[in-house]
């Protein structure tokens, strides 16, 4: 999958890059039988605890089982955060992070906790 920087990302306020097409090709290639389960449904076990306990959910099911409901995963990177980043569920918790000094990238990840489904679906500046 081709990743933007976030020195990219950041170039323009309120900046934003959305990975729809990225999305497609990967669930074009899975049901050509290009690509395995095992490739497109690999989500890092942390990523999906965060799913399980600290996501919200979206509308629509998995595009790969087709039956769990997706959920979206938010981290911020930036200044006086953890290196791993911040997980947020919240409008509350953005703004928060937002009236902070210096530029913070969000990452939207969307995540199936049933088969480990999971994509960057955009990625922001606050």
């Amino acid at each position: 999958m081709g990743f933007i920087p976030s020195e990219l990302i950041n170039t323009l306020p309120n900046s934003e890059v959305n990975y729809r097409l990225e999305r497609k090709r990967v669930l074009v290639k899975y049901a050509s039988g290009e690509a395995s389960i095992h490739e497109v449904c690999d989500a890092h076990p942390e990523l999906l605890r965060a799913a399980h306990n600290y996501a919200v959910p979206m509308e629509g099911n998995c595009p790969i089982c087709e039956e769990a409901t997706l959920v979206v995963v938010t981290y911020v990177f930036g200044p006086r955060l953890p290196s791993h980043g911040r997980c947020v569920n919240s409008q509350k918790d953005l703004d928060r992070i937002r009236k902070r000094k210096g530029t913070f990238t969000c990452y939207e990840i969307e995540v199936c906790t049933k088969c480990s489904w999971n994509h960057l679906s955009k990625a922001f500046t606050l």
